[in-house]
């Protein structure tokens, strides 16, 4: 896997199989990281599903708010990372290490001022959603505690984002197992005695735990950006970090997080739309949303891959190469998710019975969970494209997509199909809304090949 993306930034060509095999090599132990990441939050929601539904519908209350902060922190690594992968792609290994460096206390103070900010909120947030009285305690002790340990999250994310900037995608994705395992653990030991104070506590002590040998490996063995024991023959101080760094992080980074922003503020509005529905539909709507998860998370698998892949062939300037690449990708992520789909239509009311043993919410859960199955290829077209266009650094029009996507058909329609038909109309607007979004991602794919093709002749030339 290594030699091949070597290959790709010493110019080589590569035949179709060492195409394939790179995707696929490099999408797996991805996809096994995300899946068990759906896998933990499974285990989360069926161990404070069988506490009731006020518990469960606590935490879905906040959850769409937690997205929207995750997405804020997701783009402030992806800056760097992505640039990190450029650097590399272009054997430029010294400045990929000074991103490394000045990159993490940026992303260190940014996870401190979110802190601050959501520790403030917290008390306030479950009124600002519409939840009901019953829930509002325990929904805010859950944000405080996520709140608490928002640096660490960040230091988390974009440790973890420049260790596979490097190719090294196995040993996140082997840390991210064992995160799954240690939640459990620690959620069996808290959630009996605190509740669902206990589930936000077990899973950041997981989370604290595999941040801290993440940061490790970064800085003490990975072969090309570790920094302790290293002695770069070139200092870049802060300042010059600033002129010649961040400029280049921001264009990333800022569409990024425009894109998150408006995809966090449209899951806050849809969950403002179900609240009105009742606790039943709230917990609902969590669960199935849990549930749909693992069927979209290897489509995400595959787009971690996809950033690593195009960030290096764009660094090696390898356009072509990009090109196929990314179409590969793509159409990896529309056949997995497009059975994941199909077995998630089949296997509906057993997922939603893994996590409650409420009749109303499985009945509820399995009628949303099949509407939304009918979307998954597309949605899968959405995701990978968008891991392409982060590797090649190219997140604006993302952004613009996702923002005409989801505030021009996903909340209009659901707050007028809801009106008739409840939770079952919300979720209609949904599926209709990532089959819309899919098919403007694909489109943005072909006109971004046009732009390469054209690029590589006037090279050529």
């Amino acid at each position: 896997m290594n030699d091949q993306l070597a290959a790709i930034r010493n110019g080589e060509k590569l035949s179709l199989r060492e195409e394939i095999v790179l995707i696929i090599r490099l999408s797996l132990p991805a996809i096994l990281a995300q899946l068990s990441s759906v896998i933990m939050q499974y285990i989360d929601a069926s161990m404070v599903g069988h506490m009731g539904a006020n518990a469960s519908a606590a935490i879905g209350l906040v959850t769409s708010t937690t997205w929207l902060i995750g997405g804020l922190m997701t783009a402030a690594s992806m800056g760097f990372t992505v640039s990190v992968a450029h650097r590399i792609g272009a054997k430029d290994e010294a400045g990929a290490r000074v991103i490394v460096k000045w990159g993490l206390i940026c992303v260190l103070a940014f996870g401190l001022m979110l802190m601050a900010v959501c520790v403030g909120i917290s008390g306030y947030l479950p009124t600002w959603m519409g939840g009901d009285v019953a829930i509002r305690k325990d929904a805010s002790a859950y944000f405080l505690v996520y709140a608490l340990t928002l640096p660490i999250h960040e230091m988390l994310y974009v440790s973890q984002g420049m260790i596979q900037s490097s190719g090294n995608i196995r040993v996140p994705s082997i840390l991210s197992v064992i995160m799954c395992a240690l939640d459990v653990l620690f959620n069996a030991i808290f959630i009996p005695i605190l509740g669902v104070v206990g589930a936000a506590l077990g899973t950041s002590i997981s989370i604290v735990i595999i941040a801290v040998i993440m940061m490790y490996i970064l800085l003490v063995q990975s072969p090309v950006l570790h920094l302790v024991g290293r002695k770069d023959k070139v200092k870049v101080g802060f300042p010059s970090f600033l002129q010649s760094e961040m400029v280049t992080a921001l264009k990333i980074a800022v569409p990024v997080a425009i894109d998150n922003i408006i995809m966090g503020f449209a899951y806050v509005a849809f969950t403002r739309i179900v609240s009105q529905y009742g606790t039943i539909a709230v917990a609902a709507n969590s669960f199935s949303i849990t549930a749909e998860s693992l069927c979209y998370m290897p489509g995400f698998g595959i787009s971690v891959a996809a950033t690593t892949i195009i960030g290096q062939c764009i660094g090696a300037r390898r356009r072509d190469e990009a090109k196929r690449l990314g179409w590969m990708a793509v159409i990896l992520g529309m056949a997995v998710m497009g059975f994941s789909g199909f077995l998630m239509w089949l296997f509906a009311p057993q997922m939603i019975g893994i996590l409650s043993p409420d009749a109303e919410i499985r009945a509820l859960g399995t009628e949303i969970l099949r509407i939304e199955a009918f979307a998954e290829a597309f949605y899968g077209a959405a995701i990978v494209s968008a891991g392409v266009f982060r590797g090649a650094g190219e997140t604006m029009l993302s952004s613009v997509l996702n923002l005409a996507s989801v505030w021009c058909v996903r909340i209009p329609l659901a707050w007028h199909l809801g009106s008739m038909y409840g939770l079952k109309g919300a979720w209609i607007a949904m599926c209709s809304e990532l089959c819309v979004r899919g098919i403007l991602f694909l489109i943005r794919m072909c006109l971004w090949n046009r732009k390469n093709s054209k690029r590589s002749k006037e090279t050529n030339l």
